[in-house]
This record gives structure tokens, C-alpha cells and sequence, in this order.
């Protein structure tokens, strides 16, 4: 019975002892991304806020326009699972929603949402910076240029971690 528990105390401190991923509470930035469906090349301002141990939310909203055409934004929320790959090296996969409005300036106005995915690596680095890689597909529901179809977006992160 002594051999019992000390074995079954010794796996409990082993399995309690393995280093778990580090997912910082809160993390602000910007996102940089090709961002097909919206315009050749814009900023997101980017938030991610830890909800579980191995799950965050990211919210990013771009503004985009051309002067005497267009003012456009969009917002997309995002859920996703990180998983470690090295120490401070991450992979994540994520779904998610948005919804963007176009305001032209010949007085039109066009509305859309999108489905989007997100898959991605990261790296925490050791002071409280994290950059990230990753590509989010999105399907567009809307009856304008910026919204409808299929986009696939290449981005790079750049946050700051508290």
C-alpha cells in the first residue's frame, strides 16, 4: 500500500511538474496584412485577450480610404486554440466572424460580414513583445467589391504583452 501512494504521488508531481505554454492575459498591437478584400496593403490595430489556459480571443479592426473614394472599416473577432511548439515558440489555429462598412464618397454605402480561419506561428519573446505570422482566410457575404468572395490574408503581428 506504501508503494501505492508513493508511486501515485510521484506520477501526480511529474505530471503536475511539465512546463505548461505561457499565453499572456492581454497582448495590444497592430497586425500588418496584404488584406485582399479590403485594400493592397493596411494595419489592423489588433487585441488578444487570454479566456483558458490553451485559448485567447483576438479582435482587429482596420480602417482603411482613399481620399475623394472611399472610408472603410472592418472588424473581425477571432477564438483560438495555441499549442506549443518550442518554449516560447507557438503555433495557433483559430475561427471566427466580422462585419465591415464602406462609405463612398458619392454618397453611397455598402455593408458585409465574413466567416474567417486563421492559422498562424508565434513568438513570446523574453521581454513582453510577441510577433506572429499567419494566414486567415475569409468568406465575404455583401454586395460590394471589399465584401464578397473569398480573401486570403497574409499578416504579421507585432504586440505588446501585459
Amino acid at each position: 500500500m506504501r508503494t501505492l501512494v508513493i508511486t501515485l504521488l510521484f506520477v501526480c508531481a511529474v505530471s503536475f511538474h511539465g512546463e505548461a505554454q505561457r499565453i499572456s492575459k492581454n497582448a495590444l498591437g497592430v497586425r500588418l496584412g496584404d488584406d485582399d478584400g479590403f485594400d493592397s496593403l493596411g494595419a489592423e490595430i489588433s487585441y488578444q485577450r487570454a479566456l483558458f489556459e490553451n485559448n485567447r480571443l483576438e479582435l482587429d479592426l482596420g480602417i482603411r480610404g482613399e481620399k475623394d473614394f472611399y472610408d472603410a472599416f472592418k472588424i473581425v473577432g477571432l477564438f483560438q486554440w495555441v499549442m506549443p511548439l518550442d518554449q516560447d515558440f507557438h503555433w495557433y489555429v483559430g475561427a471566427g466572424a466580422g462585419f465591415g462598412n464602406v462609405d463612398y464618397d458619392n454618397g453611397g454605402s455598402d455593408s458585409f460580414a465574413l466567416l474567417a480561419g486563421d492559422i498562424g506561428v508565434e513568438y513570446n519573446f523574453k521581454i513582453p513583445l510577441i510577433l506572429s505570422l499567419d494566414i486567415r482566410p475569409e468568406i465575404g457575404f455583401g454586395d460590394d467589391a471589399y465584401g464578397d468572395g473569398f480573401d486570403f490574408d497574409l499578416g504579421l503581428g507585432i504586440r505588446y504583452q501585459f
